[in-house]
């Protein structure tokens, strides 16, 4: 299950190349099951899509975490393991294989580890990791992207901002995530009648692509403090107009949501001055892409923010908002918590089982009190920790809970 609602919009498909392996049949894909409390309440099947960097490292930790919380609520899993991103660059080809496209679809919903990386970035553009995340959101149908940015007591010494800026933030970004200028048409690189080279991108939105966004928008804030700031550049953008007389003209549908509007260039600027003034965020795909880094750093580290990526109907994708960070891959020095996280939002949005969820954002807290921290959050007087004994510790936090409650 998922949320919300499907589009026209469809890619051609990606073709595996040939090479070594003729397709990804010649390497099984890695399953595991997790024997859930007897008797089996539910089973569900979770694509895996470890990728880049330390992808694979946060994507092991976070499956544990899964297993464990799942086990305890009486809950099964199917695990599918599928190449993506650079790693599947590496094996076939392509960033995103037709068999992991599928697995991804036929799943009940997708968590993702991290793409990208130095190795491939001169590729040329269709062969970049990041061109297999574009295609994967737009093969799920996936345009609702849910980011919460959230202060944690535990961690408010960590932010870059005083303490008394920092204190007390709580807001979901809602990112339009299949529209506007990352896919609108025309785009490209073409010579013009002087010969010289000209770049194109199109910032394009219909009017249903606004209110679909602004709907879940409208609801998210509903479920919070009642407060809605839609982000645009409404003096300058035709795009922008039209955005902010759609997101007006459907605030008569939610007299319980406070409606206000802010121009982009603004917003970033109140993010710093004062962010506890925002709850919840609207905005189109690029703006939002920027904003949410930008908050991600009022919380302490870019390592501690999970997102939900969701549709109408099918899977949702589940990711950390970090990167690769290839530059200590491999050395166990990854923070895990926002892939934690993130398979906390997969039970809670993707699947509806809260109570699983609960359990690890009660986990996640836990091992925070007991002072565990990895190398982007630690302050004196905390026990530094690696990806993997940040993960022991949260599972032992979950053995140590009782049954969450909602």
């Amino acid at each position: 299950m998922a949320a919300f609602l499907q589009t026209n919009m469809t890619l051609d498909s990606i073709k595996v190349v040939p090479g070594r392996y003729s397709s990804l049949t010649d390497r099984a894909p890695y399953r595991i099951r997790c024997a859930a409390a007897s008797p089996v309440k539910k089973r569900y099947n979770i694509a895996l899509l470890p990728g880049d960097g330390i992808g694979p490292e946060v994507i092991s930790v976070a499956k544990n975490v899964l297993q464990k919380a799942g086990f305890l609520q009486g809950l099964e899993f199917d695990f599918q393991e599928m190449p993506f991103g650079g790693a599947a660059l590496d094996l076939v080809g392509v960033p995103l294989p037709e068999e992991t496209s599928t697995a991804a679809k036929q799943s009940d919903a997708v968590l993702l580890g991290a793409i990208g990386g130095y190795k491939w970035d001169k590729n040329e553009k269709h062969l970049r990791p990041e061109m297999g995340l574009l295609h994967l959101r737009r093969d799920l149908k996936v345009f609702a992207n849910l980011r919460p940015a959230t202060v944690l007591p535990q961690l408010v010494d960590a932010s870059t901002l005083k303490k008394e800026v920092a204190e007390g933030v709580d807001m979901m970004i809602v990112r339009e995530l299949i529209g506007g200028i990352y896919f609108g048409e025309p785009r490209g690189i073409t010579i013009n009648e002087n010969g010289e080279e000209v770049g194109v991108n199109t910032e394009i939105y219909a009017a249903h692509e606004i209110d679909r966004i602004a709907r879940v928008a409208f609801e998210t804030a509903r479920k919070r403090r009642g407060k809605l700031c839609s982000v645009d550049k409404a003096n300058v953008l035709d795009a922008s107009i039209l955005w902010r007389k759609r997101v007006t003209a459907l605030a008569s549908e939610y007299p319980d949501v406070e409606l206000s509007h802010m121009y982009v260039d603004n917003a970033a600027m109140q993010l710093i001055r004062y962010p506890k003034q925002f709850d919840t965020i609207v905005t189109n795909n690029i703006f939002g892409d920027i904003l949410s880094d930008e908050a991600s750093m009022i919380t302490g580290s870019i390592g501690m923010l999970p997102s939900a990526s969701l549709g109408e109907s099918g899977p949702g994708l589940f990711e950390p908002i970090h990167g690769s960070a290839p530059d200590i891959a491999g050395q166990d020095k990854a923070n895990p918590l926002a892939t934690i996280l993130s398979a906390a939002m997969l039970l809670k949005y993707g699947l509806g089982e809260e109570k699983a969820a609960k359990r690890i954002e009660d986990a996640v807290l836990d091992a925070l009190n007991k002072g565990f921290r990895t190398g982007d959050i630690y302050s004196p007087g905390n026990k530094l920790v690696g990806c993997k004994e940040m993960g022991e510790e949260v599972l032992k936090s979950l053995d140590s809970k009782v049954p969450a409650t909602v």
